[in-house]
């Protein structure tokens, strides 16, 4: 299943809402590339919507991290919302949950931005 990316803006946070699997290959390297252009325009407020990828591997979780470290590098903020199941027990196992600031709710995550 290949991914796909859609933008949208909440007051001045960019939602990144992704559909597919981020696994080594397209999936990761599309995320990763959108993050870098995300943030050399100046989004300084990303969140990533998660609520519809249905796999995540160590490939897609080393580009969310890299993700992290690029957004934070340019001084802004990546943070998660809606992981699925699957996703948020990867998340914990690695323990990327404390990295990671994480939601269920778009609207507290849009909040905690500010």
């Amino acid at each position: 299943m290949s991914i796909t990316l859609n933008f949208r803006n909440v007051g001045d946070v960019k939602v990144v809402d992704i559909n597919g699997n981020i696994t080594l290959g397209e999936g990761a390297s599309t995320f990763c590339k959108t993050i870098k252009e995300l943030s050399a325009n100046e989004n300084r407020k990303l969140l990533v919507n998660l609520g519809d990828v249905t796999i995540i591997d160590n490939s897609g979780i080393s580009e969310l991290l890299f993700g992290f470290t690029t957004v934070t590098n340019h001084g802004g903020k990546l943070k998660l919302v809606n992981p699925t199941k699957r996703v948020n027990d990867f998340l914990q196992i690695t323990k990327l949950d404390t990295i990671f600031e994480i939601f269920y709710d778009e609207g507290q995550a849009v909040k905690s931005f500010s």
